[in-house]
Order: C-alpha cells, then structure tokens, then sequence
C-alpha cells in the first residue's frame, strides 16, 4: 500500500486534472500540509472481496474499486474498518497535548498543551511518564474535534455499546454532574 509520501493520484485513476499538470505538480516539493491532507479524509467504507472471502475497504471519498484505486487499508470486519476511518484523520496532525520528557521539581511531569508561547501551557502532571496515554489522549481529542470522525467511531461503538453509553450519559446530565466517572 501507498504511503502518504507517494504519489496518490497517476494517469490510470480517473482524475479532473491532466496528466500532464499532475506530472508538473509532482515535480514540485510537497508543502508541510501534505501529510494531513493525504489523511483527513472524508473516508468511506466498502465491502470487497478479500483473502478468498470478504472483507470492508476504506477509501477516500472519490476514490473506489470499481473506478481503479486500491483500498488505504483493507479488514476483515466492517468495525474495523470504522475504527480506521475514524482515527485515520488524527494521525496526519500535530498532537494538541504532549508530556514533559523531564520530571519538574516536584518529580513529576509535567502535561502542556501546544501550541502556546514559551512552549505551551502546563495543562496537567502524570506520576509517570506515560507515553502512551498521551498518544491516547490526543487520538481522543482528535476525536472530539472532528464529528464526521467521531461519528464513524460511534457506528462501529455498535447498538449495545451505544445504549449502555447513551443510558450513563443521560443519568448525567439528568443529574447536571460534571467530571463524575
């Protein structure tokens, strides 16, 4: 499969613009934006034969099977692929938080949100340095800033999921409690 890095769009796949334009623009350096752009999507999700059997492919919007593009990423459940289409946009930006790699003067570290002057604004401290959780964290908020994202992960979330979640939800702001859980 193609990385963003690569050349996306070649005179086989149907495209509006010539090939001849397309060749001069690929003669050019990408700008800093490529990346995002490559993964911002909007995505759509389709059922194709896959290892002797069937599977769900995720495509660009524009782009399919049937007009000669190869799926960005290929699974063997529709939920998956979902799950793809919803972070897929969240890999191509810069994270919104990081973690301090140095333990401040009370030993721990410290959480920044970015961007900001003097390097951002201490946002939050974690006992340890957890790597992870931040690159959790920022999926979240990628999450929580793009609805059509969120909207695909809470499809592939599945109708139990989403009653237990919605019934919880309720009860809270039912209540008008904030920060409980």
């Amino acid at each position: 499969m193609r990385s963003f890095d690569e050349r996306s769009t070649s005179s086989i796949h149907p495209n509006s613009f010539t090939t001849q334009f397309l060749g001069r623009m690929a003669e050019r350096d990408e700008p800093p934006t490529a990346g995002e752009a490559d993964v911002a999507g909007p995505w759509r999700v389709e059922p194709v034969a896959w290892n002797g059997g069937s599977g769900y492919g995720l495509f660009r919007i524009g782009e399919s099977l049937a007009r000669g593009f190869a799926p960005v990423g290929l699974y063997p459940s529709r939920w998956l692929a979902l799950v793809a289409a919803a972070v897929l946009p969240g890999t191509g930006r810069d994270p919104l938080i990081r973690l301090e790699k140095q333990p401040d003067a009370d030993g721990v570290y410290p959480l920044v949100l970015l961007p900001g002057a003097d390097g951002g604004e201490v946002v939050g401290h974690l006992q340890l340095f957890d790597e992870a959780l931040i690159d959790a964290m920022n999926v979240a908020i990628h999450l929580l800033q793009a609805p059509e994202s969120l909207a695909w992960l809470l499809e592939a979330a599945g109708s139990v999921t989403l009653e237990r979640c919605g019934a919880i939800l309720d009860e809270r702001v039912a209540a008008g409690v904030e920060g409980e859980g």
